[in-house]
């Protein structure tokens, strides 16, 4: 029911999932660790709030405070997630108009 999760949205939102895993493995860090390294790299800074439901993916979290990302990284992650980048509502229009947005 994820509008986000459907069609053509799944296919170009499972590219931008391609591009970080992608940088990840040259960064040789997790996704998420990827992902949180480079929100933490941005200026002004940004504060995270990675949630977990287990411990072991907290410890994981934790450790992207010891990934520098490349300058190379940083720019092609800047590009791929650009604000607006994703494709389709993040929630279905019940949902939405319950939000009000």
């Amino acid at each position: 029911n994820m509008p986000r999760f459907q069609g053509d949205n799944a296919k170009q939102n499972q590219a931008l999932v391609d591009a970080l895993k992608d940088c990840a493995t040259r960064e040789r860090c997790t996704p998420a660790q990827l992902a949180i390294a480079w929100v933490l790299a941005h200026t002004p800074p940004v504060v995270t709030l990675a949630g977990s439901s287990k411990r072991k993916w907290l410890e994981e979290n934790a450790r992207a405070t010891d990934v520098t990302v490349s300058a190379a990284t940083r720019d092609a992650l800047d590009k791929a997630f650009r604000p607006g980048g994703t494709k389709g509502d993040r929630y279905p229009a019940p949902m939405m108009a319950r939000l009000g947005l």
